[in-house]
């Protein structure tokens, strides 16, 4: 096993060991605000997208499915038939929960740069805040090339680094790097999982770096937008 496998199976690991207490943790750490995050992603992929029967959306490192459940409740809001949903996960601890939570999806597990579905067969890919644990990030927006019709939409919400230097940046920092591994490891009772979160953001690209990236792997940029403090970014992009 290569030191790329074997950091990506760790990480696996140890999405495994906290998939019962993540939601939760998730909710406590961003005050329910990502609920909101969530919301302006489906709506403005929805919006971008133009159509009112779409085939297919696949939801990557889907967790415990939590964003495909805005994907059917916004569709249903706006009044588009989706026919199928997907979510797909290399964790098994995670689909576990997903498949207890999520009544109308069907869970694969898969890793990002190896999607198990066909050819240009999704209208929309998703993938909330599990980019930056893909190792080989080129490789799967690449994979996500693959998988999409033309014209259809990749929707990415991430933690991205922080490019500012001031006092609101420094405010976030200090949240970021010693407020939420504390609270997130007691709720997950997991401190090493989110001690990781921090270290993964700082590791991670600005927003502008992930632009250049989807661009480079066939796609055009739609949408771009920061929330709260620049703590979360949406990025929506079109294949080309």
């Amino acid at each position: 096993m290569t030191e790329k496998q074997q950091k990506q199976q760790n990480i696996v690991h140890m999405f495994n060991d906290i998939a019962s207490t993540y939601d939760l943790a998730n909710r406590v750490l961003s005050f329910g605000i990502d609920k909101q995050w969530r919301k302006k992603g489906c709506d403005k992929a929805y919006e971008l997208l133009g159509k009112k029967e779409l085939t297919q959306i696949t939801d990557v490192a889907t967790g415990t499915g939590d964003l495909l459940l805005y994907w059917r409740d916004r569709a249903l809001k706006h009044g588009i038939k989706v026919n199928k949903y997907i979510g797909v996960d290399p964790s098994v601890g995670m689909l576990e929960v997903a498949k207890e939570k999520v009544d109308f999806a069907d869970f694969l597990e898969g890793k990002a740069q190896a999607l198990p579905i066909e050819n240009e067969s999704t209208d929309i890919i998703s993938i909330s805040y599990g980019i930056r644990n893909v190792i080989d990030r080129a490789e799967a927006l690449q994979e996500f090339n693959r998988a999409l019709k033309t014209g259809g939409m990749v929707v990415i919400l991430e933690f991205t680094k922080q490019e500012k230097s001031g006092y609101i940046s420094k405010i976030v920092d200090f949240y970021m790097k010693k407020i939420l591994p504390a609270i997130g490891g007691f709720v997950s009772k997991n401190y090493v999982a989110y001690r990781y979160l921090p270290n993964s953001i700082e590791e991670f690209l600005t927003t502008k770096m992930l632009e250049k990236e989807l661009r480079e792997a066939g796609f055009e940029m739609k949408y771009t937008k920061s929330f709260s403090l620049g703590i979360s970014t949406l990025l929506v992009a079109q294949k080309i």
